[in-house]
């Protein structure tokens, strides 16, 4: 039992450090200004509080998610009002879209100024509604605590995801008498994490019965520290099994039953299982439209069962057979134990495996050779995989490089694969891996970046150098912004407006991203013929005492294959190799 302790007279800002310290936080990522200034003086005193000051608040909130996401902790970043809390807000919202658990702390305006359009005054509680789990503006000290506790949980719990405390500056700058622990009042915020038992056998059922099963696995399973129990459902039940882009890792690649990533870029027999299927058996997924294609025409045969903690993802695009809200440890747990105790023999799924077995000898993963005598970038990120420790943690950007990396990365344990999903943020690579190494200073991190993503945010190469965050860099340097590039070839008839970068050129680089590198005191490395690609990656992973950047030039006509359109069926894919380029995995 907890007593507690005496009250303690404490500022509004020593507040939030001591509140910090007691929820055991020990990392935080932020940029001091005027309405967050008694904060940062308090922040002077701390004594388990380990403070990382970022160069853009964007990165501080990215940071925050990429330790989160590794670590599966809390992420805390922290800026000042007006800009300084704009500027979280990209990171805000990619956060809420990928479940992410992030509290944004930010500096407000004296109370008796708001609503006047003070100096750096913006209603980010406003501005950040949409994109929070809930957001609070907290204009009393003796109220700081509880709002910090209370947004704690609320990110941490039921489905993850960013919470913001806003703070005035009075409320930081006034004493009260500081007590703990705190209690939390949150009046009918109650997430539902187990499920009643006869979904639980319907659930069963629905594998039992199935000829065609697929198991669809998202982020959520991830977030949920689930992979032990997907494995387990699998195995059990000799199903075939999918992960979504944000769920990269939580089924090991080298499993026999995994089929890959599905979706818009997805492997043909991932693309076609689901499609196929007579069953999909949901796990921490939303059946994204990036996944799905057109969908009405998506799985039409199949049957559903949908596992997730949010109600609300529930028959929200595709309608659940058998609906089951919760959280995916606990009813995985729960699936497996009732199949075990049911002693039945494992379904007889030859057949469909057959089929399947066809599909990924058909269509192995594979890539076409340059023809401009340039790298080819999926064979650079291939080596990186081949290379880097078994453990290894990768952060990419967004665009075709973070494609390449999720089909061609060995990615065998959850939270090893952090990227950008729904938001689809570029500039989220570099802090997210700075974060990451944070929480896991033990862990070789790679960000692989692109040469448009990378000049949004390396600036926080600079954080990294001066707070001895030693993370590894590629840069997939294709001189453009490669995505918009590849649509712009396939559905604009190659009318490339205002893609082209000139970052790779042997005449004309800008910037030269190893001069750059060199500038932040970083070791900058260029790469252009692909026998110096491993010893380039070797000499990365020797360096652990500051950031390596390494430039490797590859091919601006590089695609991302297999590809589905956007707005037709996933069964499109069935002809991409004859009727379209649309594959050259042979």
């Amino acid at each position: 039992m907890t007593t507690a302790a005496a009250p303690e007279r404490l500022t509004g800002a020593a507040s939030v450090v001591r509140t910090l310290e007691l929820l055991g936080v020990t990392d935080v990522f932020g940029l001091p200004g005027g309405a967050i200034l008694p904060a940062y003086d308090a922040i002077l005193d701390a004594t388990e509080l380990n403070h990382i000051l970022v160069r853009h608040e964007q990165g501080a909130g990215h940071a925050a998610e990429g330790y989160a996401a590794a670590s599966g902790k809390v992420g805390v970043c922290i800026a000042t009002s007006g800009p300084g809390a704009t500027n979280l807000v990209t990171a805000i919202a990619d956060a809420y879209m990928d479940s992410v658990p992030l509290l944004a702390i930010t500096g407000q305006v004296f109370s008796t100024l708001m609503g006047t359009d003070a100096f750096q005054e913006a209603d980010i509680v406003g501005i950040t509604m949409p994109v929070t789990k809930h957001s609070f503006l907290v204009k009393r000290a003796e109220d700081i605590p509880k709002a910090l506790v209370s947004a704690y949980h609320l990110a941490s719990s039921g489905r993850p995801g960013p919470v913001l405390v806003d703070i005035t500056k009075d409320a930081q700058q006034d004493e009260f008498d500081f007590h703990w622990p705190v209690q939390m009042d949150l009046p009918g915020y109650r997430p539902i994490t187990k499920a009643h038992g006869k979904q639980i056998l319907a659930a069963c059922n629905e594998l039992k019965n199935a000829k065609r099963p697929v198991i669809y696995a998202g982020g959520g399973v991830g977030r949920a520290g689930a992979s032990a129990e997907l494995r387990l459902l699998a195995e059990l039940t000799g199903a075939p099994v999918v992960t979504t882009l944000m769920g990269r890792g939580v089924f090991p690649d080298t499993h026999p039953q995994m089929l890959g990533m599905p979706g818009m870029h997805g492997t043909v027999p991932a693309v076609l299982a689901l499609q196929e299927a007579d069953l999909l058996f949901t796990v921490g997924a939303r059946f994204d439209d990036r996944v799905t294609g057109k969908a009405e025409l998506f799985a039409p045969d199949a049957r559903v069962v949908h596992i997730d903690i949010d109600p609300a993802e529930i028959s929200k695009i595709r309608f659940a057979d058998v609906p089951i809200v919760g959280d995916a440890k606990i009813i995985l747990g729960d699936i497996v134990d009732a199949i075990r105790a049911a002693d039945q023999p494992k379904p007889d799924l030859q057949e469909w495996w057959q089929h399947l077995n066809g599909l990924l000898e058909e269509f192995p993963r594979g890539y076409a050779p340059t023809t401009d005598g340039l790298l080819s970038p999926q064979y650079v990120i291939e080596r990186i995989g081949e290379l880097a420790s078994d453990d290894a943690v990768y952060a990419t950007g967004v665009g075709q490089h973070q494609m390449w990396s999720a089909q061609f990365l060995p990615l065998n344990q959850p939270n090893s694969f952090l990227t950008s999903g729904g938001a689809g943020t570029m500039g989220y690579s570099i802090p997210a891996a700075m974060g990451a190494k944070v929480a896991c200073p033990d862990r070789e991190v790679w960000a692989i970046d692109g040469d448009g993503c990378f000049q949004m945010t390396n600036q926080e190469l600079a954080t990294c150098m001066i707070s001895e965050i030693p993370i590894k860099v590629a840069i997939i340097n294709n001189s453009s912004l490669g995505m918009v590039r590849q649509w712009q070839t396939l559905f604009y008839d190659g009318r490339y407006s205002h893609t082209h970068l000139d970052t790779g050129h042997e005449s004309r680089r800008i910037p030269d991203f190893v001069k750059l590198a060199e500038a932040y005191g970083a070791v900058g490395i260029r790469v252009t013929r692909a026998e110096d690609v491993d010893a380039a990656i070797q000499q990365a992973r020797a360096i652990n005492d500051r950031p390596v950047v390494i430039d490797f030039v590859v091919s601006a006509d590089s695609m991302v294959w297999p590809m589905v359109p956007q707005g037709v069926s996933n069964s499109f894919i069935q002809y991409a190799r004859d009727a379209s380029p649309a594959y050259e995995g042979e």
